[in-house]
C-alpha cells in the first residue's frame, strides 16, 4: 500500500474521531448546565433576601435621612442623640434639670425612623419608639409617633404594657408637647376621650373608682370636666352632680 495514502486514510479517522469527541464533549457540557439550572430553579431563591441589622439612607448632601435597623444604628446628623445641639435647641425651653433627665430618655428604637434634613426626628415606627424629647413614656410604646420640625411630638399611636396590662391610646398634643386629644382604652377599666385645653380638661367615658383621668375616688359612666386637679362638674347616668 502507497504509505502516503495510508497517511492519509489514518488523519481522516483522527479527525473522525476528535470530531466525535468534540460532538460528545459539547453534548455533555449542555446537558449538564441544563442539570446546574434545573437544580438552581428547583431551589427556593434566596437572593432576593437581604440581611442587615441596620441600614442608614442618605440624601443628595449626605445627610442621614432613613434609620432602619434593630436598633437603628447611629447617625451623625441626629439631634436627640448629640448633646450639644439637645442643649442649644431644647434646654432654654425647660428647667436646668432637664438636660440631666434627659440623660435617661429612650432614643434608641427596633424599626424605621425618619429624620428630616436638620436631623430632628419626624416619624418613628417600631417596637418601641423613643420617648418624647420632654418626658419618659410611662411605659415602652409600641406604635407611630410624628413630631414637628423642632422633635416635639405632635401625634401618636401606641400600645404599651404598664403594670401587666395593655393600654392603647391615639393622642393629638398641643405646640407645647401636653396631650390635647387623646382616645385611650385600658384592659384594667377605663375608655374615653379626653380634650384638654391648658388648665381645663375634659373626660367623656367609662371608668372605674381613682381613674387617673377623671380626678374622682368614684366610678365615672359619662362626663367629667376638670380645672387643673379640682373637678368641676360631672354629668353621669345618674343625672348632674
Amino acid at each position: 500500500m502507497d504509505p502516503q495514502a495510508d497517511l492519509t486514510q489514518r488523519l481522516d479517522r483522527l479527525e473522525r474521531r476528535l470530531r466525535r469527541t468534540n460532538l460528545c464533549v459539547t453534548l455533555a457540557l449542555a446537558a449538564l448546565g441544563a442539570l446546574a439550572l434545573g437544580s438552581w430553579q428547583s431551589k427556593p431563591s434566596t437572593e432576593a433576601v437581604l440581611r442587615a441589622r441596620g441600614l442608614v439612607i442618605e440624601d443628595a448632601s449626605g445627610r442621614e435621612r432613613i434609620l432602619l435597623g434593630a436598633p437603628i444604628p447611629q447617625a451623625r446628623n441626629r439631634v436627640r442623640t448629640d448633646p450639644e445641639r439637645v442643649a442649644s435647641n431644647w434646654g432654654p425651653r425647660f428647667p436646668k434639670e432637664y438636660l440631666d433627665t434627659y440623660k435617661s430618655y429612650r432614643h434608641d428604637m427596633n424599626g424605621l425612623l425618619v429624620l428630616d434634613a436638620d436631623g430632628f426626628d419626624r416619624l418613628a415606627l417600631g417596637d418601641p419608639v423613643p420617648d418624647p424629647n420632654i418626658g419618659q413614656r410611662i411605659g415602652a410604646s409600641t406604635g407611630l409617633a410624628l413630631n414637628d420640625e423642632q422633635g416635639f411630638e405632635r401625634a401618636g399611636f401606641g400600645l404599651l404594657k404598664v403594670g401587666g396590662h395593655y393600654r392603647a391610646a391615639l393622642g393629638l398634643d398641643s405646640a407645647q408637647g401636653t396631650e390635647s386629644l387623646m382616645l385611650t382604652l385600658l384592659d384594667e377599666g377605663g375608655v374615653g376621650l379626653v380634650v384638654a385645653d391648658q388648665d381645663r380638661r375634659l373626660f367623656l367615658g367609662s371608668a372605674p373608682a381613682d381613674f387617673p383621668l377623671t380626678g374622682r375616688s368614684s366610678p365615672t359612666h359619662g362626663l367629667v370636666l376638670l380645672e387643673g386637679d379640682e373637678v368641676k362638674r360631672v354629668v353621669d347616668a345618674t343625672g348632674d352632680k
